[in-house]
């Protein structure tokens, strides 16, 4: 058992022991470890390799922005990943393909998440509940929660939702699933345009996004062409006036001198 952890069955208990990197070895059958509540800013490419029986990882409350890539080749029985309260900016493309087996992931409270990538989530074809709530979210990409079918939790709220026209199709689908995908989108609230400020994403129906949908008819290109033939020949009887008063100003002068 690792320095400074307490092991137990095929648990490890690191948590809590202000760590600034993960212990370098552990159990070759861990099947639950805990690193929460640590300050933990980076974990080596291939840690997790000898671990196959590996099943829960609670990484919460460390200072992880990112994760090496290929960090679950071996942990393919990973079914619970807690990445909450952490500092992470972008959830990257394959960011957990490798884990194939996850069932429950956690990236809740991590207040500098801007962008989900569209392939982030590529892989997870058994992931059930995920969380991204509490972080700085303005929009997310269709493709990349399109891609989960077995998804039946979704936290959304606490993020500072844009709900323009780009945030149709994502609330459309976010409708199509809400009778069989548990959700906090109750919760979920628009930040911005102004006019649905504090309304809940679920509020805004297809009525609200119609003037995305705005087209022109006949009518109105004709009158558009009527405004700009109008607007040409003001402007050349202006010119047109204006170059006579200018010639009989000289004219005037002329004569005057």
């Amino acid at each position: 058992c690792p320095v400074l952890c307490t092991c137990g069955g095929q648990a490890v208990d690191c948590s809590g022991q202000r760590l600034f990197s993960v212990p370098p070895e552990l159990p070759l059958d861990t099947g639950n470890l805990s690193l929460a509540h640590n300050r933990i800013a980076s974990i080596p490419p291939g840690y997790l390799a000898c671990y196959g029986q590996l099943r829960a990882l609670d990484l919460r409350n460390n200072s992880l922005a990112a994760l090496p890539a290929g960090l679950f080749l071996g942990a393919r029985r990973l079914a619970h990943l807690d990445l909450s309260y952490n500092n992470f900016s972008l959830v990257a493309a394959d960011m957990f393909l490798e884990a194939s087996g996850l069932l429950r992931l956690d990236l809740s409270h991590n207040p500098g998440l801007r962008r989900v990538h569209p392939h982030a989530f590529r892989g997870l074809a058994q992931l059930r509940e995920l969380d991204l709530s509490y972080g700085g979210l303005s929009a997310i990409s269709l493709d990349a929660l399109e891609g989960l079918p077995g998804l039946v939790g979704l936290r959304l709220g606490g993020n500072p939702w844009v709900c323009g026209c780009a945030m149709e199709p994502f609330l459309k689908w976010l409708r199509g699933r809400i009778q069989r995908c548990a959700s906090d989108s109750q919760l979920a609230e628009c930040r911005a345009p102004p006019e649905v400020a504090g309304a809940p994403l679920l509020s805004l129906t297809e009525e609200s996004f119609q003037a995305c949908h705005l087209t022109l008819t006949l009518d109105d290109y004709l009158f558009i062409a009527f405004v700009g033939f109008v607007v040409s020949i003001a402007s050349v009887a202006t010119n047109f006036l204006l170059g006579i008063t200018a010639n009989c100003c000289h004219r005037w002068s002329k004569a005057s001198e």
